[in-house]
């Protein structure tokens, strides 16, 4: 099971119940303002999930106006982006600039930098149902110009890499049993790799972008399209180019840039999965060869030559070292 804190109102005294679970706001999220019809007869239940540096929390609560003023951005700002999936209800989102009523099918986008007023709307239980995630601004791979238009975007959660983290945060959701407190950073890498292919999804279909622009986005495309086929032994840079409809030659210009090229960064990838797995003493049982094979490499010798050459010390040295650290010299 991750690891986990829950919260139930009925654990309060009444009295106490509405700022405490402001109070707990404060820390999941940022400082707001509440404001309820429901402060006397508060029925809420939050769980607050550690993956990493994220935070997952399923929540459920009566109809509810959370406020987010300028006043409270000046005096506290984590600096942070919040992403909530409404499961029972809708909530209706007021900005500087927009305003969005979501549902079940997207997702609502605030940024603690930001003010903002949400209010609830209720289910016919009379509670709202969903899963908010806070991620720090800076594990995006977005430039300033470009975070400022994340709260604006629509963002389904019913195709592409939005419904791929619906069903995460759905599932996280409904338990955390299936998962290990060891497992929590782990999702939390896989949260950002999606949110960010998810943004730049939505930013390339937004609006014209500038050539640069574009460039950066389907650069995250391809990024997180690998990411998420390493297991295919296959994986190369001509398939990574067909996926996108763009030729090799094009692929390896958009890589001009970046520290290494399109094949090297597979490779990198690949060997930083397997290391993670093989430091990871749940996984102790499983032979080498079979994590090398889970990311992509045909070869166990292959393999073992790729890990040495990058981390200094074979496979099966590294797992013991991991695992008696002690041991290193």
């Amino acid at each position: 099971m991750l690891m986990e804190s829950v919260y139930r109102s009925e654990d309060v005294p009444i009295e106490e119940r509405f700022d405490s679970w402001r109070t707990l706001l404060g820390r999941t999220h940022a400082p707001v303002e509440l404001v309820s019809e429901h402060q006397q007869d508060l029925r809420v239940v939050q769980r607050t999930l550690s993956l990493g540096a994220v935070s997952a929390w399923p929540s459920s609560f009566p109809p509810v106006i959370f406020r987010r003023t300028p006043r409270l951005v000046r005096e506290s700002d984590p600096e942070g982006l919040h992403l909530t999936l409404p499961i029972k209800g809708m909530l209706h989102v007021s900005r500087e600039r927009d305003e969005a009523c979501h549902g079940s099918d997207s997702f609502n986008v605030l940024s603690s930098s930001r003010p903002f007023e949400v209010r609830s709307i209720a289910a016919p239980d009379g509670l709202n149902t969903g899963v908010g995630l806070e991620v720090p601004t800076a594990l995006l791979p977005f430039p300033g110009r470009l975070r400022d238009r994340l709260t604006g975007l629509h963002l389904s959660a019913k195709e592409g890499f939005g419904a791929l983290l619906a069903q995460l945060l759905t599932q996280l959701a409904h338990g955390s049993h299936s998962y290990q407190p060891a497992d929590g950073p782990r999702l939390g890498t896989i949260v950002v790799d999606l949110l960010s292919a998810l943004f730049a999804h939505a930013l390339d279909a937004d609006g014209p972008l500038a050539s640069e622009t574009h460039q950066q986005t389907l650069v995250l495309r391809i990024r997180a399209f690998i990411q998420a086929n390493l297991h295919d032994p296959a994986l190369n840079p001509s398939v990574v180019a067909a996926a996108h409809h763009i030729s090799t030659s094009y692929l390896h210009r958009l890589f001009q840039h970046e520290e290494e090229t399109v094949a090297a960064w597979i490779r990198r990838q690949r060997l930083e999965r397997a290391r993670r797995d093989l430091a990871d003493p749940a996984q102790h049982a499983v032979p080498i060869h079979a994590v090398a094979a889970r990311w992509g490499f045909r070869q166990a010798a292959d393999f073992s030559r790729a890990f040495r050459n990058a981390v200094g010390v074979p496979p099966k040295e590294y797992r013991r070292l991991a695992r008696n650290p002690d041991m290193a010299t």
